[in-house]
């Protein structure tokens, strides 16, 4: 029997299957002329899966007036998609039972996650960095302790948006330092924190799946040339030593963020043990080393293919658990 989950994003749709075997991440931006119906299709025709585990967080995109109508909308893609059965996971990383309140699938994804680090981890503070935003999650006796909502997670300091891929530098920095000063940043989106990333090397074009700022390849020098104009510059002002700094000052403070919200969450659940995920895990490590607390990382226990996926994984792996009970 084949299980797969299906982690539907405003910009990334992640796909897994309960035994690892299938691990796929595609850019699927819900807020344009979305094709994420004949995606979903697709994907039914070519896996054939025999059930189907879904979490959500695209129901918040600005193309739907609120988050119910988000969440019938992929609801919708899915079972017109798919004709096996298909579960959805609640934020409290259960399958929902019934349909009348449909608002506890919105952003559900960390709690699907939670729930099997809980299982087979214990104890600990599960850390997700993706594309676009970091999850901090408090698990105590197995089960996940955090807010149910994405508006309660963020007054906890569960949650913060800086990911890997598609945030902004602006949203990140007031200044950098360069061999000439301290300079302040445009607050243009000129850049984004994949070409930080790719000039830093710590991802390369292949997990570059998020647009570019302005609709220009992915190569190193595509990416210094956006990465100078957030400080008003072209590749003739600004030397590639200083491009590079630029880059480093991106990851310092997001790593600072990082920092203040597992600080936060583990003073809070008085937890010290990290448990890394996602495209951003280079960060969370650097994190918990700063602090002086353990990293178990999810891609050295399942692999860094799964760690990328890991809300649609862990979807997959619960129904698959149901299933054989």
């Amino acid at each position: 029997m084949r299980y797969i989950g299906v982690d539907i994003g405003g910009a990334n749709t992640k796909v897994a299957s309960s035994d690892g075997e299938i691990t796929e991440l595609l850019y699927i931006p819900l807020w344009k002329d979305t094709i994420l119906p004949s995606a979903l299709k697709e994907l039914a025709d070519r896996l054939q899966p025999d059930g189907l585990a879904v979490v959500m967080t695209g129901e918040l995109a600005d193309c739907f007036v609120d988050k119910e109508e988000g969440i019938n909308f992929i609801m919708d893609a899915v079972n017109n998609a798919f004709d096996c059965e298909v579960r959805y996971v609640n934020n409290t990383g259960n399958f929902q039972k019934s349909t009348q309140n449909n608002r506890e699938l919105a952003a559900a994804n960390w709690a699907a996650s939670a729930r099997l680090i809980g299982e087979e981890v214990g104890d600990c503070i599960f850390v997700d960095v993706g594309s676009t935003t970091s999850d901090v999650i408090p698990i105590k006796n197995g089960k996940h302790v955090a807010g149910h909502t994405d508006f309660s997670r963020l007054l906890r300091d569960e949650l913060f948006y800086a990911g890997t891929l598609r945030t902004n530098l602006a949203a990140l920095l007031e200044t950098v330092n360069l061999d000439a000063g301290t300079c302040r940043v445009s607050s243009e989106l000129f850049a984004n924190t994949a070409d930080a990333y790719m000039m830093l090397g710590d991802i390369d074009k292949e997990l570059y799946t998020c647009e570019t700022s302005d609709g220009a390849g992915k190569d190193r020098i595509d990416c210094m040339r956006r990465l100078a104009r957030v400080v008003c510059a072209d590749l003739t002002e600004i030397s590639e030593e200083d491009i590079y700094r630029l880059a480093k000052n991106v990851k310092e403070r997001q790593i600072e963020l990082l920092c203040n919200s597992v600080s936060a969450v583990a003073e809070a659940n008085e937890l010290d043990m990290i448990v890394s995920a996602g495209l951003g895990e280079f960060m969370i490590e650097k994190a918990a080393k700063r602090l002086g607390y353990d990293c178990f990382s999810t891609a050295d226990k399942w692999s860094k293919n799964i760690s990328k996926v890991f809300p649609a994984y862990a979807a997959a792996r619960s129904m698959d658990k149901e299933k054989n009970e």
